[in-house]
């Protein structure tokens, strides 16, 4: 029974693996966005949008959306370590970069907000069950706005992988949701941060629906030994673009 569950489960993350290296091999090179509709990640096909956009007056929407400043932002909203009884547990790293426009030039005044996993794997929200330990010293979510250069930082704690049902034996790579606004609340924009080296990500079909590899290389974070702070914390860059970049030919 034991061999028979192990043969189903590698030959159905063979056939999530052989959908992506099919799709891959039908799209390179033709675009750098993630498939709208990309079948290895199942519950795509069930949301991404099928209808034209529906188009309303900017200004209404921005007269009922949120407002925020600096005085609505505390700097130690950016500490995910800090605010609790003890320290969470997991690996402390800093996670740095700029929030830049299509030019190269710093957004300054940006809303950054980001959540994400603890160390075993699993996030603070009722909804997830699966069976890692709740840090109760660890929450997930933080925010910060950008410097006039652009730069945001967060000190958080290493996220750890973890399982989803979109196949068997399906886990996702350890990474870092993060939410930009760029000039108004309607461009909002998420996505996610990677750290270098994971070995599932050939296996994720989030993390390669992205099907240029260039492209899908921009979502993880490099190692910076500069951010790193001496037997305290390991250090992350990751810089955000915000605007379409040019379709690939």
């Amino acid at each position: 029974m034991k061999a028979a569950a192990e043969s189903a489960r590698t030959v159905s993350q063979r056939e999530i693996t052989a959908q992506i290296d099919r799709i891959a091999a039908g799209h390179r090179g033709k675009r750098d966005e993630p498939r709208l509709d990309y079948p290895p990640y199942r519950s795509s096909l069930l949301r991404h949008p099928r209808s034209p956009f529906v188009r309303v007056d900017p200004d209404e929407l921005e007269r009922c959306a949120p407002c925020f400043g600096r005085e609505d932002v505390d700097p130690l909203d950016a500490d995910l370590t800090a605010g609790h009884p003890g320290e969470p547990i997991g690996e402390r790293i800093i996670v740095t970069g700029r929030v830049l426009d299509t030019a190269g030039r710093p957004l300054a005044g940006q809303l950054v907000e980001i959540w994400q996993a603890n160390a075993a794997g699993r996030y603070h929200h009722e909804r997830d069950q699966h069976p890692a330990p709740i840090d109760p010293n660890f929450i997930g979510v933080g925010r910060c706005l950008t410097k006039p250069d652009g730069t945001y930082r967060f000190l958080t704690i290493k996220p750890g992988p973890y399982p989803w049902r979109n196949h068997q034996n399906a886990w996702r790579p350890a990474h870092i949701h993060f939410s930009v606004f760029g000039t108004a609340f309607t461009q909002r924009l998420v996505t996610q941060m990677y750290f270098p080296g994971d070995p599932l990500f050939s296996l994720d079909p989030i993390y390669q629906s992205i099907v240029d590899p260039i492209a899908r290389q921009r979502l993880v974070a490099t190692y910076d030994h500069d951010v790193t702070e001496p037997e305290y914390a390991i250090g992350y860059r990751w810089d955000v673009v915000l605007g379409r970049r040019p379709c690939l030919n």
